[in-house]
């Protein structure tokens, strides 16, 4: 079953259940979908692009929580990280720090990177093989420490 698929059967629970916010959310999702199949001129969707869609919209939200905090609306800065949690459930399982780091040593190890210099090597193994898992702030910050 396809995101787009999941996320219209999860739209009509919402609806049934009055869940404006996980309504409202999904219907971003969906809307961001169709979008890019317009773009595409009706060719499938594949899952990256999907993930990356998901990982998108988490980081708008992430974005306007942090405004939001900082003009103390801390009621739409609510709205923001309810959204942001109903999104995060359709993406595939985050790794831990821990496991990121792991992660990460072994795609150095793998590209022989040595310094700071091999980073943009390490960081595009990274990308592909950490999408969905791990946003790429995180992915970088990780690869940034473990080679200085």
């Amino acid at each position: 079953m396809s995101l787009e698929d999941t996320i219209s059967d999860a739209i009509k629970t919402a609806m049934r259940e009055k869940d404006k916010v996980a309504l409202d959310s999904l219907r971003a999702v969906k809307a961001q979908i169709l979008l890019l199949k317009t773009e595409a001129k009706g060719a499938e969707v594949s899952a990256e692009q999907e993930i990356a869609i998901l990982q998108r919209m988490i980081k708008q939200r992430k974005d306007s929580m942090e405004q939001f905090t900082a003009q103390n609306r801390s009621d739409l800065a609510d709205v923001e990280a309810a959204q942001m949690k109903v999104i995060e459930q359709y993406l595939p399982k985050q790794l831990t720090s821990e496991e990121l780091e792991v992660e990460i040593a072994k795609i150095i190890a793998d590209t022989g990177a040595a310094d700071m210099k091999d980073l943009g090597k390490v960081m595009g193994t990274a990308s592909k093989t950490l999408a969905g898992k791990s946003d790429g702030k995180s992915i970088s910050e990780m690869a940034k420490r473990l080679l200085s």
